[in-house]
Formats: C-alpha cells, structure tokens, sequence
C-alpha cells in the first residue's frame, strides 16, 4: 500500500463477550445508554456518553470529544453511531441471542484514516478504547448475571490517558443565585480580584455543597450556608478573601467562586500579586481534585477500575458503591 496523500488505512476493531444472560436483559440494560441512569457506561473513568435526545435514530452527541449521530436503532438489540462529519466511520453495539440465557455482546468500530491519524490511533487511542469497551461489557455482565468471571485489567498506557483526559475546571461568570458570594466583601463587582472556576457534575456526585469542601475545610473555616450555597473565610496574608462552593442543580454544575480585597497598603498589594498568579492554578487543581475523589466515591453504576481505585485509595463510600440495574 502506498503512502499517497489520498491514502486512507482502514481501522477496524471488534470486541465481543459472550455473556450467561438472555438477550432481553443484557439489551435491557443496552438501551439506558446515554441516559443520566446509564447503567453500563464506565463513567467517571471515562467521559459520558450523551445525547441531545433521547437514544433513538437522529440523536446527535457523543463522548470525549468525539462527535457521532444514531442512524440504526432496534430496541435490546443494535444501535448503530455514525461518526461526524459523515463519511469518516462508525461504531456499533449489538446482543446477538445464542439461547435462553445466553447472548453475545458485540462492539464494532470501523474508521478509514489518514497516515498521522492512524498513527496517533495506534499510540494512544487504540488502547483507551479497547478500555472503555471491555469496562462497559464488564458492566453489562456484572449487572445481567450478578457476578464477572474475569473483569478487563486496564493497561497502564490507557490508565496513564484516562487520568490526563479528566475534565479540566473552566472559567466561567460567578452564578447569579450565588447570593453569599455576591454579598461578600462588598460583591464581585467592587472586589480587587474575583473569579469562578465550573465542572459538570457527574452521576452520583454529591448536590450538597458540604460535600465538595474536602481539603479546603481543613484549612479554612465555613462561614455560612444558604442553599446551595456555602461560604468559606480564604483569608491570607494582606488579603481578605472569600471562596463559596455553589451546585446548580438544573444545569448539573459545581462553581468555586472567590472574591478578594487587597489590605496593608503596598506590602499588601504585593502580596497580592503573588497571590492572583498563583490562585487560578490551586482554584482549578482543587476543584478537579474534589471532583475526581467524589465521582470515584459515588455509589451506583461504576466500572471495576473505578471500584479498585477507590478500594485502594480508602475512600470510605467505596464499600457500598454496588453496580445497580
């Protein structure tokens, strides 16, 4: 095969599993892919999959970056995603039954590409996907027959990608009912400094926003509560700060705020500098931190990796987290 600048190399990928449960609850479980209950897909390990609608022909979403379109649905047996722009591939999901209690669970991708493309599939996401599938199979089976005769052992490469790829806090305007936050120290608006860092939240992370303090608590005193809403004392050498921790319920966000107000005339508005450089790095690194511990910690559907991690990190709520139907 030459290496022509038209050249397309043809990737394609099958995973399949037969599984000791008929094909009418393995499709069962199948068909909530997508859903804020999806029971199947190995979040938080990896990005969720979601859809602008429910799972059906001419849903539009994706995962991880990855963009596709449902162009085939048979309810408990086959969905088939058209990756996007058309034309550049697919992947699908089929329960073959092979008896009463018996099926096959079937994922194909195929993908023509490009030289550099394949490359970079080869090296790093070749093994990120072949981890993503076999966890959802894991979880299929685990929750179709109550046990999993040899879970997937993740690769240390895709390990080492899933980690790098967990979603990075973004800048975002400090929220409008954030009511304690906007009292603070006069409010944002005559504050020396003020930002607000979000992530979405995750299924089965926690909506009080005690919760979300984790190591900020241990070094800073909470002030008050409303709501959604908690206020921490930030203060620091020549600044009066406050942080507040906010979940949007609606729109399935945690946002750490912070507003500050320089004191101690120039040695102060120095100290400050100092402080501004380096807060946005420790705001984003501790709100990814806290999302990360408590995505692992959630109860309900998980992958094995995920409950291992937890498992072997001691974190407390990973003794009930169960894979649920």
């Amino acid at each position: 095969m030459g290496m022509g600048a038209g050249m397309r190399i043809k990737v394609r990928d099958v995973h399949e599993r037969v599984v000791a449960a008929s094909a009418d609850r393995v499709g069962a479980l199948i068909d909530r892919l997508s859903t804020w209950e999806d029971p199947v897909f190995p979040v938080p390990d990896w990005p969720p999959l979601r859809l602008d609608r429910p799972l059906g022909v001419g849903a539009v979403g994706g995962h991880g970056g990855l963009e596709y379109e449902v162009v085939a649905y048979e309810p408990g047996r086959r969905i088939r995603f058209d990756f996007l722009p058309a034309g550049t591939g697919h992947h699908e999901l089929t329960v073959e039954p092979l008896g009463p209690d018996r099926c096959r669970l079937r994922h194909e991708l195929f993908a023509p590409q490009g030289p550099a493309d394949w490359l970079l599939w080869i090296a790093a996401i070749k093994p990120v996907h072949e981890a993503m599938v076999e966890e959802l199979f894991d979880n299929a089976e685990e929750l179709a027959t109550g046990t999993l005769r040899r879970g997937h052992r993740r690769p240390a490469r895709a390990a080492l990608f899933g980690r790098l790829a967990w979603p990075r806090a973004t800048a975002a305007e400090i929220p409008e009912d954030a009511t304690l936050i906007r009292g603070a120290l006069g409010g944002p608006e005559s504050a020396d400094f003020h930002d607000a860092w979000q992530l979405e939240l995750l299924p089965g992370q926690p909506v009080d926003p005690e919760a979300w303090t984790g190591v900020l608590r241990e070094s800073f005193p909470v002030l008050e509560r409303s709501g959604n809403e908690l206020l921490l004392n930030v203060d620091t050498a020549g600044v009066h700060a406050r942080a507040s921790l906010h979940i949007d319920t609606e729109k399935r966000r945690v946002t750490l705020n912070t507003v500050a107000r320089v004191r101690g005339g120039r040695l102060g508005r120095l100290r400050f500098r100092v402080v501004a450089l380096g807060h946005p790095v420790m705001a984003r690194l501790m709100l990814r931190k806290e999302h990360r511990r408590l995505a692992f910690a959630a109860p309900g559907p998980v992958s094995r990796e995920r409950f291992r991690i937890a498992l072997r990190k001691g974190v407390p709520e990973a003794s009930s987290a169960r894979l649920t139907p």
